[in-house]
């Protein structure tokens, strides 16, 4: 019947040929006699249905047959339709034609599937390769930034100590106490970078002044202070969060805890929490380096004055929190100052 319609046919003798060629022939339907030799339809089907080969597969049952309950177990095995012997041509030819649209629906959905992942596969890992290499772009632009702000910081700096050490020092102590006060990751890789920029207001003060080795007068004082100012109003107005913390930085450094820093007096929280680690970094760096008016300190005498003062250096300018923070780690600070010293 199906061979004059124009159907591709195959045969099987038994239930377990049927199983092997199934496998290997990939039929677009099978149709399975329960009354088999070795193996009934029943159990073909199962087995056929249990196979991720052969599971999707329509599978028609034709059996003599026409209890309900030869029907159940038959659908209980998978089957997909039954035809009762003797089978009638016109029966035979819809069942058929509609279970191979089915079919050919399934398998459209299936290719398509398939082709979409594939397609999908290919459009991340391209989008992965843009992303990476916007994001290299991106690090070498970084990169390139930091490396020219580093630059202008250390331009100023040069004028009053002339090491690029002191800026490392700086960075690496900012960058300990913040992870110790437990500070988030972003705040802490800001910090890194805005910290060294404290003193580049001093790229506006006076070699005189700065360079000056006895004490400063009064006027000269107040003139060299403005660095903070002349420090912010460099790195003011920029989008970059780390010239935005730059600039906090350097109005900020000088503010104390106690309310007798400078410019604006600020006290306690008021100043920025960037500012006062800075204070003591800048003020630990500062004791333990050799400046053209003072001599360098050790570091048990410096971690001495911070914590118990020396009536120019007070406990009470820092934050206490910071400040107890330090007594606990200022081994750290000893083991930055002997790696990056002068």
């Amino acid at each position: 019947m199906l061979a004059a319609q124009g159907y591709e046919v195959a045969t099987a003798a038994s239930g377990s040929e049927g199983l092997d060629r199934a496998g290997l022939f990939q039929p677009d339907a099978i149709l399975l006699d329960i009354m088999m030799p070795e193996m009934d339809g029943f159990e073909a089907c199962k087995q056929l249905k249990g196979k991720d080969e052969t599971n999707r597969i329509p599978v028609i049952l034709v059996t003599a047959l026409d209890d309900r309950a030869s029907r159940l177990s038959g659908f209980k095995a998978g089957a997909d339709e039954f035809l009762t012997k003797p089978v009638d041509r016109v029966e035979l030819t819809l069942r058929l034609q509609n279970l191979l649209k089915v079919k050919e629906y399934g398998d459209f959905l299936r290719n398509y599937s398939k082709t979409l992942e594939s397609t999908v596969y290919q459009r991340t890992i391209q989008l992965e390769k843009a992303y990476r290499e916007v994001e290299d772009a991106n690090e070498k632009i970084k990169k390139g930034y930091l490396d020219t702000i580093y630059r202008l910081t250390m331009a100023a700096e040069f004028k009053d100590i002339g090491t690029a050490n002191h800026l490392r020092r700086i960075s690496f102590y900012a960058e300990l106490m913040a992870r110790e006060l437990g500070m988030s990751g972003f705040f802490v890789e800001t910090i890194i970078y805005a910290a060294p920029m404290h003193d580049i207001g001093k790229i506006g003060i006076p070699d005189a002044i700065l360079l000056k080795s006895g004490k400063l007068t009064p006027q000269e004082f107040e003139l060299a202070k403005t660095h903070t100012t002349i420090g912010a109003n460099i790195l003011s107005g920029s989008d970059s969060e780390i010239l935005q913390m730059g600039e906090r930085i350097a109005l900020s450094h000088h503010e104390r805890w106690d309310g007798s820093g400078y410019p604006r007096g600020l006290k306690g929280r008021d100043i920025p929490i960037e500012g006062r680690i800075v204070s003591i970094v800048d003020q630990y760096d500062a004791l333990r380096s050799r400046r053209a008016y003072k001599i360098a300190l050790s570091h048990g005498r410096t971690v001495d004055i911070i914590v118990k003062g020396d009536g120019r250096t007070k406990a009470a300018h820092f934050d206490p929190d910071i400040l107890a923070i330090f007594r606990r780690i200022e081994r750290g600070f000893h083991a930055i100052y002997e790696e990056h010293k002068d």
